[in-house]
């Protein structure tokens, strides 16, 4: 009987066979193969580890041998350096059996290996968006001609690009791309479970939504019946600080490769010293260290056996690390997609079972973990939702536009995005301030760029231009000559006595030497006392969303996850419940003052965003000076229960977006080149909640009012 194997190109077929050895196809990989050789856009989704890379490498490799495709044909995306770094062998080894070549390109490729790309073009071009339109940007760059025989591209971790204002650029960049070439480009996104796969193909599908044929490929995701758990062997400790957590790691599975998430790089450089101290072999990976020192780590800790490796995010993504035997979470990761993903890490061996081990560090994290695994258990995963309005990434694409062609057409700019939203003409309010404020000139029916977007983006050839986000600013930390990693500024500039002391790589530093002006901090190895801490930046809000805080409650009201608990949990847990029992009930809302003379507080369980919105709704009886957060939203004190009952009544048809303040829009980046009340607009739509607030004002309100 023939398989969908069979459909590959021989030579494929037959290295797959040998070279590798398979004895055949995983699920996903023979799903895959009938409609990306069609010519489908796709979406491809496999737990970690699911082979989503060779699902798609397969059919479009085969179809470019079988129908002569020349030039850069394949455009191979990832939101990480290190990812594709990771994936270029790989994939240049299946390249390769059909005589074909997969070249990395992105910031740390060299000058002279760009050249060398640039005169000889690759069947598969490995990036980032973000490098991408560098290139269509760049002056040394013949993007008609590089692109020409453009035919598809593959998004890896789509679901990381979807979420953000990356993902607005990245579907902005394949449009101009398309617009470019004169035809479409199959699309095809790998992921790993999300909770909307057919909505995040119809985003991935960009402009070409709705007029070319699309699927959801998914044999290979567990359906989880709601009297089932999926599978995993996980626990759920509670022990109180990250030092009794280094001290639970350097106790338990000794001999073992062990993967520990942390939810911040400060986390994750004292937990590394912490153990070190203690003897174990300990590696870290967190973004504020150098490429260097994070490719160093993660090939030692793929190489060993007996130690740890200590990470924020950046190995939650398809990183090879090699074969682990455990992943640790301390505290909760903030989603359950992001959970899976982890979890997804261990398992891999046959006969090997999927596991995880939550430390909790307090009462809250507690109740946060015990609630996303109960939302796991249930099969739930958050939706990919793309952030709503990003009307600066229209203003930015515009920009980017004039850059790339010199200058463009003031009717006929918006072609460039096919029709889609929010790059049309319905971005001409933000052409005429482009204009009206210097950043594009106007002469005689063509824009080009003008004086005010060299000055605020010319640095570096437009290179700021080129990426969507905004980074806390940072010093760069050398020993010597080597880069280390960054630090934030304020690490350098507080009061302290005696030496000035880092803590970076999960080892102590004493500065030397600061060079202000060029921002650099050279440093000395040193016997302790280093201190490690990261800003946030400006802009971003902080909370859990309706679901999980919602799951929080349950918790709280007695529900238990399907996993185990320790006894140092059960007593925990146990304990929270009784200390906030007055501010949970199962049939509603509470509304409650806790002492006399206290605050009022709603306590709605509904999430930062949904409870942003209740309180500008609600200015009749919200504190004017009130705080909210993911749990509660503080009242006036003279609250009676008549005036709640009648002011609520009709507050599910008058919802509002919440204010806010101009100092966020300094995390906008691109605000500046919007018109203020646009730029307010685009984070008050982001910030908001509407469904989550309509949820809690259809519930009933215990007003415990003393």
């Amino acid at each position: 009987m023939s398989t969908p194997a069979d459909l590959l190109h021989p030579v494929l077929l037959h290295h797959i066979v040998n070279s590798l050895q398979w004895p055949g196809l995983r699920p996903l990989q023979e799903a895959a193969v009938e409609p990306l050789l069609t010519g489908e856009d796709a979406l491809l989704l496999a737990p970690t580890a699911g082979g989503k890379t060779e699902a798609a490498a397969f059919p479009l490799l085969s179809r470019m041998a079988a129908e002569s495709w020349s030039g850069t044909s394949v455009l191979y995306l990832c939101p990480l350096k290190a990812l594709l770094n990771n994936l270029q062998p790989r994939l240049d080894r299946y390249a390769g059996w059909l005589g074909r070549k997969a070249a990395l390109w992105h910031g740390d490729v060299t000058a002279s290996r760009r050249k060398a790309i640039l005169a000889a073009r690759p069947d598969v071009l490995l990036t980032t968006p973000e490098s991408l339109e560098a290139m269509l940007v760049s002056q040394n760059v013949d993007h008609r001609a590089f692109f020409s025989g453009l035919q598809a591209v593959v998004v890896d971790e789509v679901h990381a690009f979807a979420g953000d204002d990356r993902g607005w650029h990245l579907l902005a960049v394949l449009e101009r791309l398309t617009h470019l070439i004169g035809r479409p480009v199959q699309r095809v996104g790998l992921s790993a479970t999300v909770g909307n796969p057919s909505r995040l193909l119809t985003w991935l599908q960009g402009a070409g939504a709705g007029s070319r044929p699309a699927r959801v490929v998914a044999p290979d995701l567990p359906v989880v019946a709601s009297s089932s758990t999926p599978p995993g062997e996980i626990e759920l400790d509670y022990v109180g600080s990250l030092q009794n957590a280094a001290k639970v790691l350097a106790a338990l599975h000794a001999g073992e490769k062990r993967l520990v998430f942390c939810e911040s790089r400060q986390a994750v450089e004292e937990l590394g010293s912490l153990l070190r101290s203690k003897g174990i072999t300990t590696f870290l990976s967190h973004a504020s260290l150098s490429a260097d020192e994070r490719r160093r780590s993660e090939e030692a800790f793929a190489e060993a056996r007996d130690c740890v490796i200590v990470s924020t995010s950046t190995l939650e993504l398809g990183i090879d690390v090699g074969d682990l035997d455990r992943v640790i979470q301390i505290d909760t990761p903030a989603t359950v997609a992001s959970f899976l993903q982890r979890l997804g890490r261990t398992g891999r061996r046959p006969g090997s079972t999927r596991n995880c081990l939550f430390l909790t560090r307090d009462g809250d994290a507690l109740i946060e973990a015990a609630a996303l695994l109960l939302l796991w258990g249930r099969g739930w995963v958050e939706p990919v939702i793309a952030p709503p309005e990003p009307r600066h990434i229209a203003a930015q694409q515009i920009l980017a536009l004039c850059l790339q062609e010199h200058r463009a057409g003031d009717q006929n700019w918006s072609r460039w995005w096919n029709g889609l939203a929010p790059f049309d003409r319905s971005a001409d309010p933000i052409l005429r301030h482009l204009i009206d404020q210097g950043y594009l000139d106007s002469d005689g029916g063509m824009l080009f760029i003008g004086p005010e977007a060299e000055r605020r983006f010319g640095h570096r050839h437009f290179m700021s231009m080129t990426a969507v986000f905004t980074g806390a600013p940072e010093f760069t930390v050398l020993v010597g000559r080597e880069e280390l990693g960054r630090v934030d500024p304020a690490l350098l500039t507080e009061e302290v006595k005696g030496d000035r002391r880092l803590l970076l790589n999960g080892r102590n530093w004493r500065v030397t030497y600061i060079d202000w002006r060029r921002r650099r901090c050279f440093v000395e190895p040193a016997d302790g006392g280093g201190k490690a801490r990261w800003s946030t930046g400006a802009g971003g809000w902080s909370g859990l969303g309706f679901e999980l805080s919602r799951a929080m409650r349950e918790v709280l009201l007695g529900a238990d996850p399907p996993v185990k608990l320790t006894r140092r949990a059960v007593d925990r847990l146990a304990q929270v419940r009784e200390d906030t029992s007055s501010l949970v009930h199962p049939g509603g809302t509470v509304i409650l003052r806790e002492h006399r003379g206290g605050d009022l507080r709603w306590w709605t369980w509904a999430g930062f965003r949904a409870n942003a919105t209740l309180a500008a709704t609600l200015t009749e009886v919200v504190d004017p000076i009130q705080r909210f957060d993911d749990r509660h939203i503080r009242l006036r004190e003279n609250v009676t229960p008549a005036e709640w009952r009648a002011l609520i009544a009709d507050a599910g048809q008058r919802l509002c977006l919440p204010e806010v303040n101009k100092k966020a829009l300094d995390g906008l980046k691109f605000s500046q080149a919007l018109p203020e009340r646009l730029a307010l607009a685009t984070l008050a739509a982001r910030l908001a909640d509407l469904d989550g607030a309509d949820d809690v004002l259809r519930e009933s309100v215990r007003f415990v009012h003393t």
